[in-house]
């Protein structure tokens, strides 16, 4: 019987270190892997939410031509929904959002504030199309997550929205004149 545990015991020293370095180099599971882009995705989509109604309230605010406070009054309403339906759905599953926009979006917010007039109207427009395209690019790749999620689910629900801001600025910044 001592004999027997031996082997067991020199076993287990000589096949844990290997076993180890297996693990090491082994890349995550799929289900972790789509876990971390989620939660990337939504504290992404969280920032850009913020943004979006940071940067509508100075367009009600600051914007001359009427299809860019209407798109900046949009953008309050709809980016104000889906961020509190956001955080809702980033806490219960356990994901910290942002509390506020990063250096990024306060540097935008930033720049914009300093213009007025027709120049307002035409950079905010500019970045709302460029944006917008970045979103629904970002909204695509997360809706087509692996598995099931509340945060993949968010992101495919929130497309045509989205794809509805996009057109919503197209056509704003044609009236600009671009």
């Amino acid at each position: 019987m001592n004999r027997f545990r031996s082997l067991v015991l020199l076993g287990v020293c000589v096949a844990a270190p290997a076993f180890a370095q297996m693990q090491k180099g082994a890349p995550p599971p799929a289900a972790a892997t789509t876990t971390t882009a989620l939660s990337h995705f939504a504290r992404e989509a969280a920032n850009g939410g913020m943004s979006e109604v940071e940067l509508g309230r100075l367009a009600v605010e600051r914007g001359t031509n009427p299809a860019v406070k209407a798109f900046g009054q949009q953008m309050v309403d709809d980016h104000s929904k889906a961020n509190v339906e956001l955080q809702q759905l980033a806490s219960q599953a356990g994901i910290a959002l942002p509390g506020q926009v990063d250096a990024k979006e306060k540097q935008t917010y930033t720049k914009l504030a300093a213009l007025s007039g027709a120049a307002f109207d035409k950079a905010y427009i500019d970045d709302m199309v460029k944006d917008h395209k970045a979103d629904i690019a970002a909204f695509e790749k997360a809706s087509r997550a692996s598995g099931d999620s509340p945060i993949k689910k968010f992101a495919a629900d929130k497309l045509p929205t989205l794809r509805e801001h996009l057109k919503m600025a197209e056509e704003a910044q044609a009236s600009l004149g671009k």
